[in-house]
This record gives structure tokens, C-alpha cells and sequence, in this order.
């Protein structure tokens, strides 16, 4: 893995970790299409360059998460069911799932589906909540069970939280708002967890080529970010259910 390899997962990382298409399947098809041996150096790097894009939500959301107090809360406790199924499957999501390719194709598909067919039933309610403030803690609880599924690669954080989050009668913009700020403790407990066991074992070039990956993941979801909240004004999600089929019939295809 070189230099230019980092740049390009930083790139797909930064933009796809708040789109509904899956940063981790990405990372683990990017990967492939490079001709990158999954080893364990690469999984920690998949994992750590995620934070990069979280520091862009940390940045972009500082004045909310400074004077939130409440909205913390919120965050926490839909935290807790991802935190708790994360260390109690870490071992077997970093060993059979990171890096399995017919499990990536298989959750963009079906998740592509499903992503389609939620928006064609779905309606906005009159009294749907309106903000972040406003998000029950029982609300929250379960936006958090629904993140919990995106462990397995290819599910995507975002689409599970954000469909979880319409489900429960939260509106567009407020799901997706809060589902930057869940990234916050979700990614920033897993690449912590992740690099205490296995930090160790890197070399400085690899920590080199890890701080690469995260600055550039950073700048690059800084715009992702940007262009979702512009792009969720005017339409649903269903045109990027439709590219995550598209791109797990291609691979498949490119994988035979």
C-alpha cells in the first residue's frame, strides 16, 4: 500500500461515509479494485480513516455540540446498542466480515432494495419531529438498534439510521443531522478499540500513511456533508438505492 493508494481510499472514504451506500463496503471494494491484500494493517486503516470524516462533523457542528447538552444525550444513548454489540462482536466482525466481498455485495444489494422500496411507501407526517432536541430518548434508543445492523459491511450507518429514524417519525433533515453527530461515538469508540489492540504492531510508515488517510477523508466529507443537507431538500434516497444495486451487480460481475 503506497501513498496514492491513501489518497484514494481517503477520497471514497470522505465521500461515502455519510451517504447511504456504505463507507465500509467501499473501502473493502476499493481495496480489491487496487489489487490490495486485505491484511490486518488495511482493516485498521478502513476503520481509522472513518474518524477523519468524523472530525468533519465535529468541525462543521461544534456550535450544536457545544451548546447541546441535551442533544448529547440523545446521541448517547442511541450510542449504547452499537457499543455494546461492537465489543461483544469484535472479534468476529474483524475476522469473517471486514474483507468478505460476497457479504459487501450482498448487504449494497438487498440494502438497495430495501432502501427503494421504503421511500416508495414513505410519507412524511404533519407532526413529524422537527429536531434534534425534540427525539425521545426511547426514539433514540432505537435509531441506535438500527445502527447496530450496519456491524455487518455493506449495510451502511447512515441508511440504517436515517430509516430508522424516518420510521419512527423523525423528519429528513433531523435524522440526518443526528446521525452525523451518532458517528461521533460510534467511530470514535471503534477506531480506539481497534488501535489499542492493534497498534502496536505498526510501523512508522504506517502511521504516516494512517494520518494521510484521515486528513484527507476529512476535508473530502466536509463536502459530502454539505451536499447531503442541500441534496435532502428536494429529493429521497431512492436514486442512491438504485446505485448500490448497480454497483454490487458490477463487482459481482468484476469479482467472478
Amino acid at each position: 500500500m503506497n501513498l496514492l493508494h491513501t489518497f484514494i481510499f481517503g477520497i471514497v472514504e470522505g465521500i461515502t461515509e455519510f451517504l447511504p451506500i456504505s463507507s465500509t463496503g467501499h473501502l473493502i471494494l476499493t481495496a480489491h479494485t487496487l489489487n490490495i491484500k486485505h491484511t490486518e494493517f488495511l482493516k485498521s486503516f478502513e476503520i481509522a480513516i472513518q474518524l477523519g470524516a468524523i472530525l468533519a462533523v465535529v468541525v462543521l457542528y461544534r456550535k450544536t455540540l457545544i451548546n447541546g447538552r441535551g442533544i448529547w444525550k440523545r446521541i448517547l444513548v442511541a450510542f449504547l446498542p452499537t457499543a455494546c454489540i461492537g465489543a461483544i462482536l469484535y472479534k468476529l466482525i474483524k475476522k469473517f466480515l471486514l474483507g468478505n466481498n460476497a457479504v459487501v455485495l450482498w448487504s449494497l444489494f438487498i440494502g438497495g432494495i430495501l432502501l427503494i422500496v421504503f421511500e416508495f411507501f414513505y410519507r412524511e407526517k404533519a407532526d413529524a419531529c422537527d429536531s434534534m432536541g425534540s427525539i425521545s430518548y426511547r426514539q433514540s434508543f432505537c435509531i441506535g438498534l438500527f445502527q447496530s445492523v450496519a456491524v455487518i459491511p455493506g449495510v451502511s450507518r447512515a441508511a440504517a439510521t436515517i430509516i430508522g429514524g424516518l420510521s419512527l417519525g423523525l423528519r429528513r433533515k433531523t435524522i440526518v443531522e443526528f446521525s452525523f453527530l451518532l458517528a461521533i461515538p460510534t467511530m470514535l469508540a471503534a477506531t480506539a478499540f481497534d488501535l489499542v489492540r492493534s497498534a502496536s504492531a505498526f510501523n512508522a510508515h504506517q502511521f504516516f500513511l494512517l494520518c494521510t488517510g484521515f486528513f484527507v477523508s476529512f476535508a473530502v466529507a466536509a463536502v459530502t456533508i454539505k451536499f447531503l443537507l442541500r441534496f435532502i431538500k428536494r429529493h429521497n434516497f431512492i436514486l442512491f438505492g438504485i446505485y448500490r444495486i448497480c454497483i454490487a451487480i458490477l463487482f459481482w460481475f468484476l469479482l467472478k
